[in-house]
């Protein structure tokens, strides 16, 4: 599971609710305190500085790990932006991300595993960082029916996110300092091609007391609090095991080698999300059921579908041109010279490379993991990717959910999942390295870069299905069409 994606996630959510002076904040999870959010806004030199850090625990299947993320922004009392900065650790592993910003004109220098590399991107027009945020509400005003749009620069993806929000009227509010009367403001983010929903409550200067955003069929909250409040400990909350689907029953492995059928509705009557369409997956709408076939045969992909230039390239996370990526490409594939020998032997070499097959890691690029190769599924599909790109191959990451037999003591469940896939004779095909490769009983949720921001749709997905039907198609059945 791309528990670096659900992180990143929580900490955008609070990052653009607009900035308050210096104030501290509790973490909740489905009512369980996860963590803490900290942010603080100073004015200097005629520049103000916003700083915000968020720090949580997460359990997944019964290991905790611990995440930090901070963002910064410098920009002048006016709101135009000068400079940015985007930290993340977790278990260890850390990136980091900074910007300056000269008119339309970014110089960007990111570090992912040990890599760094600077270059100049083109600052989104009209994109807002934290405090021209905030100086747009207060210009909007609190005014119940107000409407209005800004563009949220998210240091972390290094893009903007359109943020619509609608004023309600003043409400009580309650807070662990007492109650206050704030006014609401319902906030829709288009992020990753779909839209993220979260309800906060301020008062007339913008500073938020009260953030709530439904993630995974759960609420995460944020509560304005003091230091002592918002740095006690943390509850135990196993982010793993509500995100996993119950199998109506045992799938068999000659199913899963053939075609299935899977029937998903929405759980406890949530919105059922958009599924994504792959080259061995096709998604229909029944009413309010979503029928997915999935096939390991492959159609012919439609010419929407074809690789983008920036799938055969390297990126912060898939670093394809790295020295050691490509030495260990080579050892991979050996003297395999087309592209379907090689994804085969990467897929080989990678499952017997990762030796330590462990949770403990939250999210490592494939540079990390070639130094030292340990992680889950996420390190092994980025690995896949990085090394099928090192020799030439567009590559893509897929997030979805996996069939297993049994898993962290539950039984006949699809559990999160990250694999691979490549182009190849003018398709997208599967590669899994974590498992014993490519089947039926993988439900794909989203596809991207190997960049944990890129997979909102899928996570948001996560936690909001539920399984009705799985059936086995006949042997002869058509592939996905």
């Amino acid at each position: 599971m791309r528990l670096a994606a659900f992180a990143l996630l929580l900490f955008a959510a609070a990052a653009h609710a607009a900035p308050p002076e210096d104030q501290w904040f509790t973490v909740l999870l489905d009512g369980r305190k996860i963590g803490s959010f900290e942010s603080q806004r100073v004015v200097k030199d005629g520049k103000v500085e916003t700083t915000q850090t968020l720090d949580v625990s997460l359990d997944r299947a019964g290991i905790t790990i611990h995440l930090v993320n901070g963002e910064s922004a410098t920009e002048t009392l006016d709101g135009k932006p000068l400079a940015f900065g985007s930290r993340s650790k977790m278990s260890g592993i850390e990136s980091r991300t900074d910007g300056r910003v000269d008119g339309d004109k970014v110089e960007v220098t990111t570090s992912t595993g040990g890599a760094t590399q600077t270059r100049t991107v083109v600052w989104p027009g009209g994109a807002l960082l934290p405090e021209a945020t905030r100086l747009a509400g207060v210009r909007a005003g609190l005014a119940s029916g107000t409407r209005y749009d800004v563009l949220a620069f998210q240091p972390s993806s290094l893009d903007a996110a359109r943020v619509t929000t609608v004023v309600s009227p003043e409400e009580s509010v309650d807070l662990p300092g007492g109650a206050k009367k704030l006014a609401r403001l319902d906030q829709d983010m288009v992020f990753s091609g779909t839209t993220m929903r979260s309800r906060s409550w301020v008062d007339a200067q913008q500073t938020v007391y009260k953030l709530v955003m439904p993630i995974m069929g759960v609420d995460l909250v944020l509560l304005a609090c003091d230091r002592a409040c918002a740095t006690a400990p943390n509850q135990s909350s196993d982010v793993f095991e509500r995100t996993m689907l119950a199998a109506p029953s045992a799938i068999e492995p000659a199913e899963l080698r053939s075609a299935m059928r899977y029937t998903l509705v929405a759980r406890d009557g949530a919105k059922l999300p958009e599924l994504v369409a792959t080259d061995e997956q096709r998604v229909e709408k029944r009413g309010n059921e979503r029928i997915v076939t999935i096939s390991p045969q492959a159609r012919t992909a439609t010419p929407a579908e074809r690789p983008r230039p920036e799938d055969f390239r390297g990126n912060d996370y898939l670093q394809s041109e790295a020295p050691e990526v490509v030495a260990l490409a080579r050892k991979a594939v050996g003297d395999a010279n087309d592209p379907t020998a090689k994804m085969q032997r990467i897929e080989t070499f990678v499952r017997g490379f990762i030796k330590d097959k462990t949770l403990n890691v939250g999210y490592a690029s494939a540079l990390e993991v070639a130094r030292k190769p340990e992680g889950d599924c996420t390190e092994h599909a980025v690995l896949v990717a990085a090394l099928g790109r090192a020799e030439g191959i567009a590559t893509r990451v897929v997030d979805g959910l996996a069939y297993a037999p049994g898993f962290a003591g539950k039984d006949q469940v699809f559990v999160p999942h990250a694999w691979a896939q490549a182009w190849i004779d003018g398709r997208w095909r599967s590669f899994d390295a974590a498992l014993r490769g490519f089947d039926s009983g993988h439900i794909a949720l989203a596809v991207g870069d190997g960049d944990p921001w890129r997979f909102y749709a899928g996570i948001e997905q996560l936690g909001t299905l539920e399984l009705r039907k799985a059936q086995a198609l006949p042997a002869d059945a058509p592939a996905v069409p």
